[in-house]
């Protein structure tokens, strides 16, 4: 507790001692960054720190405090549970040192320091009262509207932003590109790199559908990747108050937040660096912004809503308005192909014109600055009306402000400004794409507006609706029998848990349609499932466009990418998006399908989508939403719940016997069981058995082929096969045996040979304990579970899937195997292969408490015949159970792996690799003749 006191008020050994900004600390050297004020609260810290509880007992009162604290925030006790707990330990216990209610225990946890700032703000977004000459203001100084809330007698803030200071110092790596930018502020790693995130949510769930809180969130991107983007790593800078949404007046409220960035960039703030007992000056940088793309509007000051929404080809676009449908249309991608590439001069698969326009430049932050460095805004909801007292409607205009950001020296020179999310892109394309499938009215982009608009541009006249309205189904949507099929195999697919939600129960086979999906579940279904659902279902140039399609999707969302593949990913985009434009009709092409074409080019300045997506910011509003007890407040609920959080968080790194977010386990805990210590370590346990086990006597032929697997796998083992071998040779009389004889005799001869040889009498005393006990062999009996964590993955038997939604069977490895080519070639050769197999049993060998090993028997797909396992014409792995291998009932026989070699199938159609490119140029000939779009079923005749 005294090492946490100290670094959470900066108190050392030594007070006031003078030290420069990168000047190191002695022992007897350290600095104390607080001011004098706060000695007061340090020393009532200190001395609750040293109270004991009560008589006899081992803890502190504040250490007591803290942990009790710590468990109502992390299991979500209310402030009511906390206090009636508090009465019962001072009943039980003697004369207790504890606080008398949550609020006394709030007190002592807020002398840490970690707090908040509140600004108030004026009811119609004009202003915040922050500044010297503004913090005695009665009234809003633009709009005239009083500061104060009408329906109290004292003065209370009509509206007030919650601001937690920036406390958090990181350091790390740094990005390339700022780095050469900006070399003095690079030079040292422990500068920070900052991302802004913001969104908002509404509080209340589904009591109401009109408020609307805006968080801004800080990402640290100085920490290593698996903690980048954890719940603990977010930093909750301010918080926008409803209830409406800040919309163009957001600039009034990241005012503070972009000083305090400005300031940071400029002077930096004394930090001290306990792993090298010194003090720096950090500095920090805000290298972009992540939101929603309505959210990219407000923060950029771009207009998304217009025949110019794309802010990546800026002005340089045509806009297009469909009548009849009433959006605008972004069919516009041949523009992005090579100069001679054939589709730029067809006409009649596209939308009737020749395209010889080339891509839109790539516009620089100068560039834009200069779009918007005369742009003056003045912010505020004020309601102007027209001489007839009618509300003025304000003229539309693409740039509607200045972004705030620019204020910030560096912000111009950033290559990445404000990131399309990929998160929201790829939701509203499945969207796009499962509604037009499925035929599903009004959703549908293929309505009776969209077929309109292809008569008002006399293109694809197959597909023109007669005058009744009625119209022949697209070759691209499904019938009433294949929607049946498609959503049967949506319906049975089965993952293993964790990997998605239920979406079984999302189907509905009578009406036809797809409900209640979440949005990781879209993003599952687009980027794994779709493309097996609807295999067979349609033509096969429409299917291999899908396929094509959720590919780039599922490739960009990789943990790692290359660049050389993001090239060829480029192209592959485009010419993706050129074959939807000969299918789809233009009302398809919504402005989030067209930001597909940008995302290959983000992900080349930015990196790896999931830095920038908003899949971990969306939890964090979830998880505030919890925070709200209060609902006359919610923004002061979520506030103090947070504060208490990182309150609690901070010092629940110093916590050693108590579950903490930090050592939780996972929701796959692998960690090995230390109550079962091993005395050799040949075999290290890398993985935890799950659950009840049970005793067996393993049969004569099982522990044959478990012992047998375990010596040819096993690395000291490996010296004595190679001596087998050539043992063989030499024996062989001057005939000289094939390779394959070889493999043969060692699967049959080395286990009985390998005993004789370490158990020879001459030579068994210069044998280490671990070669005997493993000649030897294990006992006959041995112990069987039904459940395994291994690999962050969670295995279990088949016996124990069955009648589960879920699929935790699947096994998959790659091993490198000595094969032939058919049955009358005689020379082995080594090569990886794949094996698939379903889990039947996990067992585990004990050698006599020496060390034990833990065995997969499975049921093997016989992978080396195209009956067993092929790629169809889509390029997936399929794989036929009917066709199995290594089954376990000869001697010969296989059928165990070690655990730690195990990975999971994915779904019930295996697949292993990235979706390989479809080669769609083989679908459709190099003439220009239109393809037939219509079938004959009417669009009425697949509704019931």
């Amino acid at each position: 507790m005294e090492t946490m006191i100290n670094e959470a008020f900066g108190h050392y050994r030594q007070e006031g001692t003078n030290i420069g900004s990168s000047q190191p600390v002695g022992v007897n050297n350290v600095l104390n960054e607080r001011p004098r004020e706060n000695h007061n609260e340090f020393n009532e810290f200190l001395n609750d720190g040293n109270q004991i509880l009560c008589d006899g007992s081992k803890y502190t009162k504040l250490e007591f405090v803290i942990k009790l604290y710590h468990i109502k925030v992390l299991c979500r006790l209310s402030d009511k549970a906390m206090t009636m707990i508090l009465d019962l330990l001072r009943d039980t216990f003697s004369k207790p040192k504890l606080p008398f209610s949550v609020y006394e225990a709030k007190k002592i946890i807020n002398k840490l320091g970690l707090n908040y700032t509140k600004i108030d703000a004026c009811p119609n977004d004009c202003m915040l009262y922050l500044r010297d000459d503004e913090k005695d203001l009665e009234t809003c100084k633009h709009c005239g509207t009083s500061r104060w809330n009408p329906k109290k007698k004292k003065k209370q803030p009509a509206k007030i932003t919650r601001m937690d200071l920036m406390r958090h110092p990181r350091d790390g790596e740094a990005w390339k590109t700022f780095d050469l930018m900006h070399p003095e502020f690079s030079s040292d790693p422990r500068n920070v790199r900052l991302g802004l995130a913001s969104d908002g949510f509404n509080p209340f769930g589904t009591m109401s559908s009109t408020y609307s809180i805006w968080p801004v969130f800080l990402i640290p991107y100085n920490l290593p990747p698996w903690i980048c983007m954890k719940h603990t790593s977010l930093i909750l800078s301010m918080i926008i108050p409803g209830k409406q949404m800040p919309g163009n007046n957001i600039n009034v409220y990241l005012q503070p937040l972009v000083d305090e960035l400005r300031e940071l960039w400029n002077d930096g703030v004394d930090t001290f660096d306990s792993s090298l007992n010194e003090t720096f000056r950090m500095r920090a940088a805000l290298m972009w912004t992540i939101s929603d793309f309505p959210g990219l509007g407000i923060l950029s000051g771009w207009n998304t809503h217009t025949g110019l929404a794309c802010p990546t080809c800026n002005f340089d676009a045509e806009p297009c308005r469909l009548p009849h449908s009433r959006k605008w249309c972004f069919m516009v991608h041949r523009r992005f192909l090579s100069r001679n590439h054939r589709f730029r001069l067809n006409r009649v698969r596209f939308d009737g014109s020749t395209e010889e326009r080339n891509p839109p430049l790539k516009l620089s932050g100068s560039d834009i600055f200069r779009q918007v460095e005369n742009i003056n805004v003045t912010f505020g909801r004020g309601i102007h009306l027209d001489g007839r007292g009618k509300r003025y409607r304000e003229e539309v205009k693409q740039w509607k402000k200045r972004s705030i950001f620019f204020e910030l020296p560096y912000w111009e020179s950033n290559l990445l400004r404000h990131n399309l999310d990929f998160m929201h892109i790829e939701k509203n394309v499945f969207d796009n794409i499962m509604y037009i499938l499925l035929n599903e009215k009004p959703k549908s982009k293929d309505n009776l507006n969209a077929r309109k608009d292809l008569k008002e541009m006399g293109i694809r006249q197959d597909l023109w609706p007669h005058d009744n309205g009625r119209y022949h189904l697209a070759l691209f949507s499904l019938t009433r029998d294949t929607k049946k099929l498609f959503l049967k195999n949506l319906k049975n697919v089965l993952v293993p848990d964790g990997y998605s939600s239920n979406i079984s129960r999302c189907v509905d086979e009578v009406q036809h349609k797809i409900l209640g999906l979440k949005i990781h579940d879209c993003h599952i279904i687009m980027e794994q499932l779709l493309p097996l659902a609807i295999r067979n279902l349609l033509p096969n140039h429409v299917t291999a466009t899908f396929v094509e399609f959720c590919s780039f999707f599922k490739v960009l969302c990789s943990k790692s990418l290359n660049i050389q593949e993001l090239e060829k990913l480029q192209d592959r985009i485009v010419v993706t998006l050129c074959h939807l434009e000969m299918l789809f009709p233009p009302s398809f092409f919504t402005a989030m399908v067209h930001l597909t074409v940008h995302l290959v080019e983000e992900a080349k300045l930015g990196g790896p989508v999931h830095y920038r997506y908003m899949y971990p910011i969306k939890r964090e509003l979830g998880h505030l939403k919890t925070f709200v007890r209060n609902k006359a407040q919610p923004e002061g609920s979520i506030a103090e719940g947070y504060l208490a959080e990182e309150s609690l968080t901070f010092c629940s790194r110093y916590i050693e016997d108590i579950e903490t977010r930090f050592n939780r386990p996972q929701r796959v805990c692998d960690n090995p069981d230390d109550n079962e210590p091993i005395e050799s370590s040949i075999f290290p346990q890398g993985g935890r058995a799950i659950g009840g086990s049970s005793m067996f006597t393993l049969t004569q032929m099982q522990k044959l082929q478990a012992h047998r697997y375990v010596l040819l796998n096993c690395a000291i083992v490996t010296p004595f096969v190679d001596e087998f071998r050539e043992l063989i040779k030499r024996r062989s009389r001057g005939r000289r045996p094939s390779t394959t004889e070889i493999e043969t005799r060692v699967f049959k001869e080395f286990v009985d040979w390998f005993k004789q040889r370490i158990m020879n009498p001459e030579i068994v005393n210069t044998m280490s304990m671990d070669l005997k006990f493993l000649a030897r062999g294990p006992l006959d009996n041995a112990r069987r579970f039904t459940a395994y964590n291994i690999n962050g993955f969670k295995f279990q038997t088949l016996t124990q899937d069955e009648g589960l939604r879920t699929q935790n069977s699947g096994v998959f490895l790659t091993s490198n195997t000595a094969c032939v080519s058919s049955s009358v070639d005689r020379n082995l050769r080594q090569e990886d292969l794949p094996y698939y197999g379903k889990l039947e049993d996990i067992i585990e060998l004990n050698y006599y408490g020496r060390f034990k090993v833990f065995l997969f028997k499975c049921k093997w797909v016989d992978t080396t015949r195209e009956r067993g396992y092929r790629k169809d014409q889509w390029n997936f792995n399929c794989v036929n159970f009917d066709r199995l291998i290594y089954i376990g009932d000869r001697e010969e026989h296989e059928p165990y792996i070690e655990a730690s070699q195990a990975q999971m199938v994915e779904e019930e159609v295996y697949e292993n690799e990235p979706y390989e490119d479809q080669q769609l140029e083989k679908f459709y000939s190099n003439d220009n003749e239109y393809v037939q779009l219509a079938t004959n079923h009417l669009d009425d005749d697949i509704h019931d």
